[in-house]
């Protein structure tokens, strides 16, 4: 469809422009925007590498489309032509303008989360409509999805009324259905609504336009419309939503794989990502300033005053606060806190060597283990607190100077030590591909680049874990073995099979702090209890003292962390409830926590025979 005006040759990339804008602070964005934004202008250097480049011409394409074709509808927008604001032209002309090494787009999935009232549906509408005419695809199939036809109706009216306000488009697109158009054809393509109560099958969709996702009980529709995606060469669907509340939901799923995919805790080079939110230290029920991040339309479609109102009415009536939060804000008002963020998180991460023990040897080392069975990961954490025997730190760069909460009356004290780690992971062989369906990871990818070890059968095989810990204390000098007694007693008959004599310290992942037994020798018995341990962690990362040998495997269990609160403000971490595994955070903390727990006295020499004990000295 030729623009109604010709256009000079692009001279300003909007898409890097507004990423730019985010990134400086100039323009106002919430966490996981920023994170898109720095994912785009990261792809501007090392995407074409992979095979995926950004042609700005393809991008101005679409903008012209909206600006010459399209006009909006309804109220005082009735009739002006559809100018796209600099959140939206980030929108469009990634999805338009990326392209993968063949020409086709890149994007195969965009997720867009916002508050109520930014514009979503006509944005979502005018995408539907280009890809009907203006994606040159034979025998287009483009349909506006929903869980009911009620919902899927809005989004197409949107679409219709584009339609009939656009003198290009009326002479080539037709409107079947009269008040109540059911249908539109352009050519040989059309543009209609579908819903998951419909029972409809075998639909070939160039475009799907799935709206208001977290009100969608399960993902039949958007199954559906995927499984005809396979005859198309660049099919394409666009989720948009507002905040949900249910954990559980289809919307959930796909809300944490766009969070993780835009901080890069995940790869996912087909998936686009714009989830709009607050920051967790902000409070939207009595700070305006931040409600921008939520509300990016925020003085064109929705007024202040509006969400003034609405935050005035829960004021009153608080029972409407968490759907005022969910709506305006952008908050899953029942979703836990994410344990820690992207970027704290990466400053933790270096390069593995191609001999991972290598690091540690010369070292007094811990080991934790979190065991599994079928679904679970299981994971083995190795961690140090001592420099190597050359003295050498971990990492090039400063060590931490003491602050004030390292001093006590009496003077400075030494700086906390670094520590250094790497975490091993195991999962079964059989039924992967499921699990990489369900849990949306890639697991066969992390085994074949040697992140993740796949067990033969069903369960994963103790026997492989005892060896892998027997080889490590052939080589380093390991102090004990920190363990929760879940599954315990399988791999203490392995580590017997296998040889492995060590210490063993109990560390509860719950609330139960348990009590030391008496030692016969006199010594003083470390108490291990997770939210110390998980405070440990969390001061070691924040000042920069934890050094992790990056494994994407760690990053997604780090990424996927929620935690439990008390009342005096203690934590663990839920497994139910965070969104993806944690175990090999788990094991980390476990490992970090036993570190640093004071009064740990082991005897080595009792528990590691002779001939294969490594010590500090005997290891420089």
């Amino acid at each position: 469809m030729p623009s109604k005006r010709g256009r000079d040759p692009p001279q300003i990339d909007r898409v890097t422009e507004y990423a730019r804008s985010v990134e400086s602070g100039a323009t106002v964005a919430g966490p996981h925007v920023r994170a898109a934004c720095a994912r785009h202008l990261d792809d501007l250097v090392h995407a074409p590498a992979r095979g995926y480049t950004f042609n700005l011409a393809r991008a101005q394409h679409a903008f012209d489309f909206f600006a010459d074709i399209l006009q909006l509808n309804a109220g005082e927008f009735e009739g002006l032509p559809f100018e796209l604001q600099p959140w939206q032209a980030f929108i469009i002309g990634s999805i338009f303008g990326w392209v993968d090494a063949n020409g086709w787009r890149r994007f195969r999935t965009a997720f867009v989360e916002a508050g109520k009232g930014s514009g979503k549906s006509p944005m979502a509408a005018g995408v539907g409509l280009y890809l009907m005419v203006g994606d040159h695809e034979a025998r287009a199939e483009i349909y506006a999805a929903a869980s009911k036809k009620d919902q899927a109706m809005i989004l197409y009216r949107d679409a219709v009324a584009m339609v009939q306000q656009s003198l290009a488009l009326t002479r080539h697109v037709r409107i079947v259905g009269g008040v109540s158009p059911w249908n539109m054809i352009f050519k040989d393509s059309f543009f209609r609504p579908i819903s998951s109560d419909e029972g409809q099958s075998g639909p070939r969709p160039h475009g799907a336009l799935v709206d208001e996702v977290h009100e969608h009980k399960d993902d039949i529709v958007i199954e559906m419309l995927r499984a005809g995606f396979k005859f198309r060469r660049q099919p394409f669907m666009l989720l948009i939503t507002n905040a949900g509340v249910d954990r559980q939901s289809v919307c959930w799923r796909y809300h944490q794989h766009a969070v993780h995919v835009a901080d890069r805790a995940l790869e996912d080079d087909r998936f686009f990502s714009y989830v709009c939110a607050v920051d967790d230290a902000d409070e939207p029920m009595g700070d305006e300033s931040c409600w921008i991040k939520a509300n990016p339309n925020l003085g064109v479609s929705i007024r202040r005053e509006y969400i003034r109102d609405q935050v005035n009415d829960a004021r009153a009536m608080p029972a409407k606060e968490s759907l005022v939060r969910r709506l305006n804000f952008c908050q899953w008002t029942d979703a836990s806190t994410p344990w820690i963020s992207g970027d704290a998180w990466r400053v933790c991460e270096f390069d593995p060597p191609a001999d991972v023990l290598e690091r540690f040897e010369g070292r007094s080392c811990m080991l934790a283990v979190d065991l599994s069975t079928t679904t679970d990961l299981t994971a083995l954490a190795i961690a140090t607190d001592q420099t190597d025997a050359q003295g050498r730190p971990f990492e090039p760069g400063t060590e931490p100077s003491a602050t004030a909460d390292d001093a006590d009356e009496l003077g400075p004290v030494e700086p906390p030590p670094m520590i250094e780690a790497a975490v091993e992971f195991w999962a079964p062989g059989d039924g992967v591909a499921a699990r990489e369906i369900r849990d949306a990871v890639p697991y066969q990818l992390w085994a074949k680049q040697g992140y993740l070890n796949l067990s033969p059968g069903p369960t994963v095989d103790y026997d492989h874990l005892a060896k892998r810990i027997k080889q490590i204390t052939e080589r380093i000098y390991v102090r004990a073995l920190v363990f929760d007694r879940y599954r315990m007693p399988y791999l203490k008959k392995a580590l017997e099979q296998a040889g492995v004599e060590l210490q063993l310290i109990e560390h509860p992942q719950g609330w139960v702090k348990i009590q030391p037994k008496p030692d016969p020798l006199g010594l003083e018995r470390p108490v291990l209890w997770m939210p110390q341990s998980i405070n440990e962690i969390e001061r070691a990362i924040l000042q920069r003292r934890l050094y992790v040998l990056r494994n994407p495997v760690l990053t997604w269990c780090a990424a996927s962390a929620v935690c439990n609160i008390d009342d005096q403000g203690s934590r663990i971490f839920n497994k139910r409830k965070s969104t993806g595994r944690i175990d090999g955070l788990v094991a980390l903390t476990m490992d970090v926590g036993a570190l640093r727990a004071p009064n740990i006295v082991i005897d080595i020499d009792a528990m590691i025979p002779p001939a294969r004990r490594r010590t500090p000295a005997a290891a420089s």
